[in-house]
């Protein structure tokens, strides 16, 4: 019998009347995984695309690919360079145990560094996914509906904005506050105006400051230190970035301290490239961020300031720091919290640029800003749309007067 014939004879027994009806949404959740549903339209006048919700999320996890290969890699050479550093008594933990157990060494290396880094992303990762899947079906069969497979792009991309070093603990309270205060209290997937991953990133970072920031927390080794170059540029200014053995190509390709998935600009342009041929993406979106951070940039610049490095920094350390292009790829494209009107994605676009460079250089207290810029601007996209959509109804009418 084949898995088709299975499914089929089991569905019954989850269908309205069945006695297992109440855990539909976890059967359908099961099938639809492997098979595309048998529930489409064929006729008027519903119009179909070739991009259902399944094919779009199915992208966007394939775009994080590069993302989580850079993940696993720079966690692997952060934490084997600083064990290096710091010598044999260093050398504690399961994960060590399970390297030297196999043979892999502890020097930096290609394998030795993915398999290293493997070992930190799979348990966030199972936590995130077992512990979000769990809210998702309970309000799915709460609700009596499918559990969506937006929640597989939540999944990744909250894991990829973490630190290594978060304890397992707080990323399970993080994916419960996002996923059900961040989205499924407002209906579920479609409906929610915040970014679900960064919501739950957000929250940790207000309640557990100590390990969502600082020195001690971008490699997970005890007793190692080291600030992120944003950190390093905003107390230091960006040229002494190089007395760090830092370059704007290290920064590109991502091989320096922060969170897991966020490092490498290249990475998060690959996967951008692939959200914009597949039509994933749409690019007013990406120009109105572009534009709104390099115009800023260079306004700062030109103002500058004595007593502020970060007045300093060019638009292109700002593109390849922190987390600006991961949000650039990934949240400010979302097409659920972000404007639906063309104009006013050009707008919430550049709301971001704006708002992330600002926030960076005028307010000491949080070096990042990429997450509180998405954030801000989840909020203000319904009413950008609004005044947008007004805009366009006063234009037509005075055509006709």
């Amino acid at each position: 019998m084949g898995l088709r014939s299975f499914f089929d004879r089991i569905e019954p027994n989850f269908e309205k009347g069945g006695k297992y009806e109440k855990f539909f949404p976890l059967y359908e959740m099961v099938e639809s995984f492997i098979y595309t549903p048998k529930t489409v339209t064929t006729v008027a006048p519903h119009a179909r695309s070739y991009v259902d919700m399944k094919r779009i999320m199915t992208y966007v996890v394939i775009a994080t690919i590069p993302c989580i290969l850079m993940a696993l890699y720079n966690t692997g050479l952060q934490t084997n360079s600083a064990l290096t550093a710091l010598g044999p008594d260093s050398h504690t933990g399961w994960r060590v145990a399970v390297m030297q157990f196999l043979g892999f060494s502890l020097e930096p290396g290609l394998i030795a560094n993915l398999f290293h880094g493997f070992l930190y992303f799979l348990p966030i990762y199972v936590v995130t996914l077992v512990v979000g899947g769990i809210w998702e079906v309970i309000f799915a069969t709460v609700r009596g509906h499918e559990v969506n497979e937006g929640f597989l792009v939540t999944s990744m991309l909250y894991v990829l904005i973490l630190p290594a070093s978060t304890p397992l603990w707080q990323v399970a309270l993080g994916i419960s506050f996002g996923v059900v205060l961040g989205k499924e209290v407002f209906g579920g997937t479609g409906k929610n105006f915040l970014n679900p991953a960064l919501t739950g990133r957000a929250f940790l970072y207000f309640a557990y400051p100590a390990n969502m920031s600082g020195d001690k927390i971008w490699t997970p080794v005890d007793g190692f230190s080291g600030a992120t170059s944003l950190g390093i540029s905003a107390a230091e200014g960006v040229q002494a970035l190089a007395g760090y053995g830092i370059t704007w190509w290290d920064a590109f390709v991502g091989t320096i301290q922060g969170s897991l998935g966020e490092t490498s600009a290249l990475a998060a342009m690959i996967g951008l490239a692939f959200l914009l041929v597949t039509r994933i993406a749409n690019w007013r979106l990406i120009v109105g961020c572009m534009g709104g951070m390099i115009g800023f940039s260079l306004l700062l610049n030109l103002i500058g300031s004595d007593t502020n490095p970060m007045f300093a920094m060019p638009w292109y350390w700002h593109f390849v720091l922190g987390g600006y292009a991961f949000g650039l790829a990934f949240m400010v494209t979302e097409p659920v919290s972000a404007s639906h009107t063309n104009v006013g994605r050009y707008i919430y676009g550049a709301l971001i640029g704006f708002m992330v460079v600002m926030i960076r250089v005028l307010n000491p207290a949080f070096p990042e800003g990429m997450m509180l810029a998405i954030l801000f601007a989840n909020i203000f996209a319904p009413l950008i749309d609004y005044f947008v959509v007004r805009a366009n109804i006063s234009r037509r009418a005075k055509r006709h007067v």
